[in-house]
């Protein structure tokens, strides 16, 4: 995998080189793990509650699209749920960029690429965010067809999608290896 391979856009998921850790910590095994509640359950919840909030808004245009919702109301609904996954996206990344991941890039320097992968990540989602945003914004102004933001929708979401995958896959099997302490 080159490094243009790399990005959010390009990879398809991280090199085996950066998942060495999941051979010892399989997803499948991560809630019976006694390291699993606190922050790793925190974190898992706030990457749902992105993945839930990109699927309500996917949700609503698609209603507002078959006639079941009144576009007054998909207006609210998008200007209501939008706004929370920005600020939550922001606020989360800011969080991991400044707090997390120095400390977990330590922990396992194997994995410093991978932190760095994430980072850029970081970067890449601030200019989606801000795609996300206007689209969201014309269509609570009645300036956009809601079919042409739930493409950006879809396309945001496949892009979030993939950088939470990968995050979960990184992070982790990290804290459950070495423990939450000094990151709470």
């Amino acid at each position: 995998m080159t490094q243009d391979d790399l990005s959010l856009e390009a990879r398809g998921g991280l090199p085996e080189t950066l998942r060495v850790l999941l051979a010892d910590y399989p997803r499948e095994g991560w809630p019976s793990d006694p390291g699993f509640g606190g922050l790793v359950a925190f974190w898992l919840d706030r990457h749902l509650m992105f993945r839930n909030l990109t699927s309500g808004l996917q949700q609503a245009a698609e209603s507002e699209m078959d006639g079941a919702m009144a576009r007054d109301a998909l207006a609210l609904r998008i200007g209501r749920l939008g706004s929370a996954l920005v600020q939550g996206l922001h606020g989360h990344h800011q969080i991991e960029d400044q707090h997390y991941f120095p400390r977990l890039a330590v922990m396992d320097r194997r994995l410093l690429r991978g932190f760095e992968i994430l980072d850029k990540d970081h970067h890449a989602m601030d200019g989606l965010l801000d795609r996300f945003a206007r689209s969201a914004n014309a269509v609570i102004r009645g300036e956009a067809e809601t079919g042409t933001f739930r493409e950006e929708l879809l396309s945001f979401s496949a892009m979030l999608e993939r950088h939470l995958w990968d995050e979960e896959d990184l992070v982790v099997p990290v804290i459950l290896r070495h423990g939450a302490a000094g990151l709470e």
